[in-house]
């Protein structure tokens, strides 16, 4: 835990505000806010009040919680537009929900002679406390994004148009996947409230990963923000 990464973290996700621009909103110089974020100072409380209202975080934020502990996985933070596409999904209930979904999905790819097929995912979360806790099950929805020209017999098709979405990539997520991934979606929405984004369910895929040996984490944005 340490003020000082917290503060580079939440400067990163802020536009990649730079240090000087942080000293000038804080009246300070840039070589103060370069030793606030080595931890050789910190802030005297007026300025610490200040840095909150700044990033729009607590004081308990700022110095008591390791807010970017594993921001070492995670690049290209951006804002992007999807394009629309075409998809085919299929949800599933069980203790592996994303490996049984994925994989009826590939099956379904292969049948349609596509073999490598661009899938996408995310967590289900119609499930009763009794599958949950008495029987370890989870639930995950995983979709084929089709390719033009393939239509796929007896799957309903759906669609969705083009879309704004914030965006982040992780660097081999499986390794420590109860971490990273939860991780990605926290520093993500960081990002969002950050860069004043805000999160949508209306007519669009709320939020989706890739799959891959690394991945991309996407939520969808309000087009009017």
């Amino acid at each position: 835990m340490s003020f000082g990464s917290n503060l580079q973290y939440l400067r990163r996700l802020c536009g990649n505000m730079t240090q000087e621009a942080l000293a000038e909103r804080m009246k300070v110089s840039r070589q103060t806010v370069s030793k606030w974020e080595t931890d050789l100072a910190q802030p005297e409380m007026e300025k610490a009040i200040g840095l909150c209202g700044v990033f729009g975080c607590s004081l308990d934020n700022l110095f008591r919680e390791d807010m970017g502990g594993l921001h070492m996985a995670y690049t290209d933070l951006r804002v992007e537009m999807v394009p629309g596409f075409r998809y085919v999904r299929y949800a599933v209930i069980s203790t592996d929900p994303e490996g049984d979904a994925l994989g009826h999905l590939r099956e379904g790819a292969r049948r349609c002679g596509v073999e490598k097929p661009r899938l996408i995912g995310w967590d289900f979360p119609k499930l009763s406390q009794e599958q949950i806790n008495v029987y370890h099950m989870h639930g995950y929805e995983a979709a084929w994004v089709l390719p033009d020209g393939v239509t796929p017999e007896g799957m309903e098709i759906w669609t969705q148009e083009a879309h704004r979405y914030a965006a982040i990539h992780i660097e081999k997520p499986f390794e420590d996947p109860f971490v990273t991934i939860p991780g990605a979606y926290r520093t993500l929405m960081d990002y969002m409230r950050l860069n004043g984004l805000t999160h949508t369910h209306r007519n669009v895929i709320p939020c989706f990963e890739t799959d891959g040996e690394n991945m991309d984490i996407y939520i969808a944005c309000d087009r009017w923000c």
